[in-house]
């Protein structure tokens, strides 16, 4: 009866359905609205540069670019000359020392000493190519390479910082070329930064698109959500600005200046924020909204874990890829005529260069997992190592017993670079120009050498050998899918992600005699008294039926 029941209001609704959907009007077709179609896009800015006297003239340089733009922002150069964009140099609040690109050995290109003609194509200023440069000239200041809004604005190694005036063949005896930079219209055209303004330099830093940060790369420009789902350009198409917001040209979220471990709920809007760029900024500490259970569970990690460590369970992951070593040994090894060599890796990406050295690369690389506070201690020019180790240019500090420390992923850039094998310490090169002392040029490493620590007024004892380094870069752009985060099983499990932190009990990984005695009573007892109930039930059910 009650399947004939249902079978009759299935019917019934079918036949409904039908008959409405018989009777509806035709889908009227789609007119354009000639009023709507002849209102040009509002603008988001509230001034046309291009109507600016100051910017209808043609300009032979950009610091003649600059001075413009300060007849009416006054004080824009001095809050840029405030910035690490512009001293390239970081004061350690905890340590004192000092850090930034003037004074730290990195892993890849090793440093900008001696070498910032070619550097400054990513510093936002004009004519930094040695010691002399003059940090307080405002006219010195970049803006354009922030806001530049044509996309054609470009500056080369070797031109210390200025952008392109002349076209020319670039990389020379490739037979590309790269076109003058037309100052006036990019002048003309400037606008807030978007993701490329950041991406022209922060996307390829290190010498090519993604090979130094690993969850940044020109993928970024125009991302799907599958890569990005803050950037996904389809749906919340955030900037690099939502998150790392700017007051007075500083940017907040500095890879120098991190906070790994934010509590609390969720920032209100136009309340000051010392982290804006932390994920707990906008989500809270308690971000899990889903069933009670569930979300209570998900959201007792966050007192262990970073958002990032679930929620970016891959990085690189697209086929531009990231660099994941640099060997500087085999740097100057020539080709059997002798001549320098390029060699490709099968997906296009650089493999070996008789100016470089051997690289690895790879795409959608697991992380590797460290305890992190958001303070990184550094090696700096003229710091001592020890050559019998793998030397750390920089390490995450923080542990189990750290309460500012979470469990972070790390992308690990491994490589071998010179050191002084008398002064134990690593060795500043010129590598970069057209003297007869840059290894780029000679392939004499004794002679780059000299030049680089002279430059850095470093001792040198003549001796020279390579050791193996590594360097810890924290992952915390591409932000996948909520369906993408980690299971359960892959931390939770022998052999998971985070099998070698220490300094907590994980269950399924890590094996306690109490624990496992005490859970295996609890579920015994529970079987038991299952079993007790259900007798009991059945002997008093036979007993009533006599």
């Amino acid at each position: 009866m009650t399947r004939i029941t249902l079978a009759a209001a299935v019917l019934y609704t079918a036949i409904g359905w039908g008959a409405a959907w018989s009777a509806a009007p035709a889908t009227p077709p789609v007119v354009a609205n000639p009023v709507a179609a002849s209102v040009p896009p509002v603008s988001d800015s509230t001034a046309d540069h291009g109507k600016f006297k100051e910017l209808q003239r043609k300009f032979a340089s950009g610091p003649e670019v600059t001075k413009a733009c300060l007849s009416c922002h006054t004080e824009a150069a001095k809050q840029v000359q405030k910035t690490k964009h512009w001293t390239w140099e970081y004061a350690d609040p905890k340590s004192g020392k000092m850090l930034g690109k003037k004074n730290v050995i990195n892993n890849y290109c090793t440093t900008t000493i001696s070498n910032e003609k070619d550097c400054m194509a990513c510093h936002a200023g004009y004519g930094w190519k040695d010691a002399t440069f003059d940090f307080k000239a405002e006219d010195n200041v970049d803006c354009l390479i922030c806001h530049d809004a044509t996309g054609t604005y470009r500056k080369l190694p070797g031109d210390a910082g200025h952008p392109v005036y002349e076209r020319r063949e670039f990389p020379h005896g490739s037979g590309k070329f790269v076109e003058a930079v037309d100052l006036s219209k990019v002048a003309q055209s400037v606008a807030m930064p978007k993701r490329s303004n950041c991406g022209s330099c922060h996307f390829y830093g290190a010498g090519g698109d993604g090979t130094k940060h690993g969850d940044l790369d020109s993928a970024l420009k125009m991302p799907g959500k599958y890569l990005d789902v803050h950037m996904d350009a389809k749906g919340l198409n955030f900037t690099c600005s939502t998150c790392h917001a700017t007051s007075g040209h500083q940017v907040s979220g500095s890879r120098y200046d991190m906070t790994a471990g934010k509590t609390g709920p969720a920032h209100v809007r136009g309340k000051a924020d010392a982290a804006p760029a932390s994920c707990q900024s906008c989500h809270g500490d308690k971000p899990h909204k889903e069933n009670f259970l569930h979300a209570e569970r998900l959201n007792s990690h966050t007192d262990k874990l970073a958002c990032q460590t679930c929620h970016i369970a891959e990085f690189a992951r697209d086929s531009i890829g990231t660099e994941k070593s640099w060997d500087w040994s085999t740097a100057t090894q020539m080709g059997s005529e002798g001549k320098p060599i390029f060699i490709k890796d099968s997906a296009g990406r650089r493999a070996f260069d008789s100016k470089k050295g051997n690289f690895v690369w790879d795409s959608y690389l697991i992380p590797e997992y460290r305890w992190f506070n958001g303070h990184v201690s550094f090696k700096a020019k003229g710091d001592t190592i020890d050559p019998d180790k793998v030397v750390e240019i920089n390490h995450p500090e923080g542990s189990a017993d750290d309460a500012k420390a979470r469990i972070w992923p790390f992308k690990i850039h491994r490589g071998k670079q010179a050191y002084d094998t008398e002064n134990k310490m690593l060795l500043v090169v010129h590598t970069a120009g057209e003297d007869d002392t840059a290894l780029w040029k000679n392939f004499n490493w004794q002679k780059a050498i000299e030049t680089g620590m002279k430059t850095a007024g470093l001792p040198y004892s003549g001796k020279f050998d390579f050791v193996s380094t590594e360097m810890s870069w924290p992952i915390t752009h591409m932000v996948a899918p909520k369906a993408d985060a980690l299971r359960c099983a892959q931390c939770h499990s022998d052999h998971g992600r985070l099998q070698g932190i220490d300094g907590i009990y994980l269950p399924g990984r890590d094996r306690s005699q109490a624990i496992d005695t005490i859970g295996w009573a609890v579920v015994l007892l529970s079987l038991l008294g299952v079993l007790v109930h259900g007798g009991t039930r059945v002997y008093i059910h036979y007993k009533r039926k006599g």
